[in-house]
């Protein structure tokens, strides 16, 4: 079965542009590209600039994405948080965070997900692994590093399927090489995605491990999506295979806890 797996740093549903607060304008870019599972970042809880909106449970509810979970990573002067949300259309079985802050450096995760996908031959659990990277080169391949060697990610079987995707800030764009000895795959030649308004960097980007198969990873061009944020959004178009020999990824899991 195909999934639609989207990317976007919403930038607090603030444009890029006009630096107004508009989160209709990210539901309509969203809506149109018609995803199973969202990832997004820079998403704000009761801060005073976004209206005080909870923009996870918002952007879900005005999206029909029933299932969703936030972890804050920055704390706001003034009150309030943002972080990584991961919406889905099939059920959120568990979430947890994976701390990638590096001393000295702003506060940096990877929000997971554990979906349940059920559909016509299909009954798979999926992890989807959200994350914001730091803005320097060491930085990010550091954070990398750090990822590859956490639990729960360390501890899944090869065929398992994995998305991993979100804002890499992938400036020369060679994360993808320290990716691959761990099984991934992806687009060589990203979209480029920043800034919105005329894109020259691949800052955001998809990869997948397991038993999925990578067929298109696109950029949303739309005249709304110039303006809705400071990043394009990206979307990969991923095969789903049958679950066959392997049971490692099937397993019973506790509901994801309430976020803050």
């Amino acid at each position: 079965m195909k999934l639609r797996v989207l990317s976007y740093n919403i930038h607090k549903c603030i444009g890029g542009v006009d630096r107004r607060y508009e989160p209709g304008r990210i539901v309509e870019v969203i809506s149109k590209l018609d995803a199973d599972v969202v990832m997004l970042q820079e998403v704000d809880a009761g801060v005073k600039r976004s209206n005080g909106d909870r923009q996870a449970e918002l952007l879900g509810n005005e999206l029909g994405l029933r299932y969703h979970t936030w972890f804050p990573n920055v704390d706001i002067r003034g009150g309030g948080q943002y972080g990584n949300a991961i919406l889905s259309r099939y059920p959120l079985i568990e979430s947890s965070n994976i701390d990638l802050t590096l001393r000295f450096k702003k506060r940096r995760s990877v929000l997971h997900g554990v979906l349940r996908v059920r559909h016509d031959d299909v009954d798979r659990t999926v992890h989807v692994f959200n994350m914001h990277l730091g803005l320097a080169r060491y930085e990010r391949k550091r954070q990398l590093e750090m990822f590859l060697n956490s639990h729960p990610f360390s501890g899944l079987h090869a065929e398992t399927p994995i998305v991993v995707g979100g804002d890499l800030n992938d400036v020369y764009g060679g994360l993808g090489q320290l990716l691959a000895p761990s099984g991934f795959r992806g687009i060589d030649r990203r979209p480029l995605t920043f800034p919105a308004w005329g894109p020259l960097r691949a800052l955001d980007a998809i990869f997948v491990r397991g038993a999925m198969d990578f067929m298109k990873l696109s950029r949303c061009d739309s005249e709304l999506a110039r303006r809705a944020s400071d990043h394009r959004p990206i979307v990969a178009e991923v095969r789903l295979l049958p679950h066959h020999a392997h049971a490692s990824d099937d397993h019973d899991h506790k509901p994801p806890q309430p976020r803050p």
